[in-house]
């Protein structure tokens, strides 16, 4: 029987510079999200990549004196490098310069919208922000928004898509068709559109343009951002041929709100200009503040996620940004923060309770109990279920912890090191207990901090978890640890750090 698919995406990097540690928290969530869909046995395909034409990148590219491809080439490879520093499960990666794979999609979709009478060639006269690579509204600019970015009028021919064509199409699906996560970013898309949405830009002349993919039947446009980068979620899994339809439409987009508008409403529109399914989510993160401030790098205070890997580690790393961070608000990073959380949730939580209990149980598993009422083990996948299902990621991994918890204080009242010296055969009742506990930890951590799951398991003396064949409804009953089992090398997982 064919498994249920599941088809997730993060946004594009913009290759201008190094992936920051925005990004790194939207490949974790969209990780988590992976791996506990695979869990649940569904063929899952994770698509990530990297948006690599515009005119930043080939100013970029000018000023550091190297070809527009190289330079993209090596962005692209510290993209590659931070997700697999993260341990990240993607099943594919696309780049927007790849001509083979992704330029015949893109075409083939402005051709589609050509040929319904959504793009035209027209004369663009406006504001264009420079930062943003984005057309404004006067009104935006004069409201003050763009205060602090580079703003230009700018006047080209060039083409027109009919994005004011598809208002009451838009406002029709949203909440039906289309679920924006969480709803206040569902009525924030809704009171764009009812604000008027105006025709949008989607070329640019060759010679002011001149990195990117060409306008079919014209050679001296170049396509701008919207219908070249939207278009790798269908380019991927192999638009215009049927077989993309395998896996679309999306399940879930998951993007940073700074690109709401792009993804909630001319993404859409295009695909319904072309008559395309619209993707099912779309799950808005928030931005990571650096000590209470935006990340800015004149104020001096961008966390380099691979420095943060290189400290305390791939799966630290990963609890911070999925627990200390809200799912889909804004967050707050400090060292000083980070230190708290690992010392008290890893090492002190987690960790403590991993190398008490197998030092405890000596090497062996002793004769297997039912479960104890101490343990919240029958309902924690439920519970990490019911959060996961509406995306409250921080909430399923606190439900982890409740047991962690729970766990420490089990050992603290039952003192097995007492029994164990009065030869009180509750002893191995107890560790049992706490043994099958850890072996549940193991499979509930494991879409959150994967490479903690495995060495879990490597001390309980246990395989790996796969992921792609793995059947939940079995390994997650009680009794899995067979008596006489015997039980793999201690080691702590997190040692104790101090100071930031």
């Amino acid at each position: 029987m064919p498994k249920d698919k599941f088809y997730l995406t993060t946004s594009l990097v913009y290759t201008n510079a190094k992936p920051h540690i925005g990004f790194a928290l939207e490949l974790i969530q969209a990780d988590a999200i992976a791996r506990w869909e695979r869990l649940q046995g569904k063929d899952v395909h994770f698509l990530t990549g990297t948006d690599e034409h515009g005119i930043k990148i080939y100013q970029k590219a000018q000023e550091e004196k190297k070809d527009p491809q190289e330079f993209v080439d090596a962005i692209t490879q510290n993209v590659q490098d931070l997700a697999q520093r993260l341990n990240i499960s993607y099943t594919d990666f696309i780049r927007t310069s790849d001509q083979k794979r992704h330029w015949p999609a893109v075409r083939a979709l402005w051709e589609k919208l050509v040929e319904e009478g959504d793009i035209e060639k027209g004369h663009y006269k406006g504001y264009y922000s420079i930062n943003d690579e984005s057309y404004i509204t006067k009104t935006d600019y004069e409201s003050g928004a763009y205060a602090d970015k580079k703003v230009i009028e700018l006047e080209e021919d060039n083409y027109i898509f009919k994005l004011g064509k598809f208002t009451d199409q838009l406002k029709a699906a949203i909440g039906k068709d289309l679920n924006i996560i969480p709803e206040h970013r569902s009525k924030e898309t809704l009171n764009f559109i009812n604000a008027g949405l105006m025709d949008i830009s989607f070329s640019r002349p060759k010679e002011k343009l001149p990195w990117g993919i060409p306008v079919p039947n014209d050679e001296s446009q170049v396509m701008y951002v919207w219908c070249d980068a939207l278009t790798n979620y269908i380019s991927a899994i192999g638009y215009p041929n049927k077989d993309y339809e395998k896996y679309w439409p999306a399940d879930l987009h998951i993007i940073g709100k700074d690109i709401l508008k792009f993804h909630s409403i001319y993404w859409p529109a295009m695909l319904i200009g072309a008559g395309i399914k619209l993707p099912k989510k779309i799950l808005v993160h928030g931005h990571i503040l650096s000590s209470g401030q935006k990340m800015s790098k004149s104020v001096g205070n961008v966390v380099d996620p691979i420095e943060l890997i290189d400290k305390w580690g791939a799966d630290a790393v990963r609890y911070y940004l999925l627990r200390e961070i809200p799912t889909t608000g804004d967050g707050d990073y400090s060292a000083e923060r980070f230190a708290e959380a690992y010392n008290s949730g890893l090492a002190n939580d987690l960790g403590n309770l991993v190398s008490r209990v197998l030092k405890l149980a000596n090497g062996t598993v002793p004769s297997p109990t039912p479960a104890d009422s101490h343990s919240n083990i029958s309902s924690i996948y439920e519970s990490i279920a019911s959060q996961m299902t509406v995306f409250g990621i921080e909430y399923a991994i606190e439900n982890i912890w409740s047991v962690i918890r729970s766990d420490n204080q089990y050992v603290d009242s039952t003192k097995p090191w007492e029994l164990a010296k009065a030869n009180d055969p509750k002893f191995g009742e107890v560790i049992y207990n706490l043994l099958e506990d850890l072996r549940h930890i193991s499979i509930a951590l494991y879409p959150f901090l994967p490479n903690t799951s495995d060495r879990i398991r490597q001390q309980l003396g246990l395989s790996p978890i796969d992921q792609n064949n793995f059947d939940f409804s079995k390994e997650t009953e009680w009794g899995g640890l067979k008596e006489g089992h015997k039980l793999g090398q201690s080691e702590i997982l997190f040692p104790k750090q101090e100071g930031k």
